[in-house]
């Protein structure tokens, strides 16, 4: 089993400090349009869910990795504030979808505008401290490789 060094936890650190910077960010963001950190996440995942998914509740909970009935109560506070509204489907009424509703909409072109124009400021410091990451393990391959070892393959383990 690999030991980090110090540089290693170095780049992990700023790497998280990278990660944190942009939340503080979109929190700052979120906040000031009147809404929490999971409602917009959750407004996010409606709009850009995955061709093929179909914005139902069990698969927004597991875009947001909460619970069934957080989710709900998410759903309820935006609903009651206008920003989403169900709707059930043709084909099975007992099928609930979400969608957003045009308050719901400009809310979220606007946050998700300014999240787009913070990242592409910040890319350039994410990039860098992922790539500093990135490098511990890249001279661990480099080592195995000039010694014959096999490369370890990537798992979640391996996460910062």
């Amino acid at each position: 089993m690999k030991k980090l060094t110090l540089a290693d936890y170095r780049a992990l650190a700023e790497f998280r400090y990278q990660i944190r910077e942009f939340f503080a960010f979109s929190d700052r963001a979120v906040q000031a349009a009147g809404l929490e950190r999971g409602q917009y996440q959750l407004m996010l995942a409606i709009k850009g869910m995955p061709e093929g998914q179909r914005p139902r509740i069990r698969e927004l909970a597991n875009q947001l990795h909460v619970q069934h009935h957080s989710a709900v109560e998410l759903i309820n506070r935006l609903e009651a504030g206008g920003y989403v509204r169900r709707e059930r489907t043709e084909e099975d009424r007992r099928e609930v979808l979400l969608a957003l509703t045009p308050k719901g909409e400009n809310v979220l072109a606007e946050l998700a505008l300014h999240h787009h124009e913070e990242l592409q400021e910040a890319a350039p410091r994410l990039v860098a401290s992922l790539r500093r990451v990135m490098a511990g393990k890249e001279d661990q391959r480099a080592r195995r490789t000039t010694t014959g070892a096999k490369a370890p393959s990537s798992h979640a383990s391996s996460r910062p």
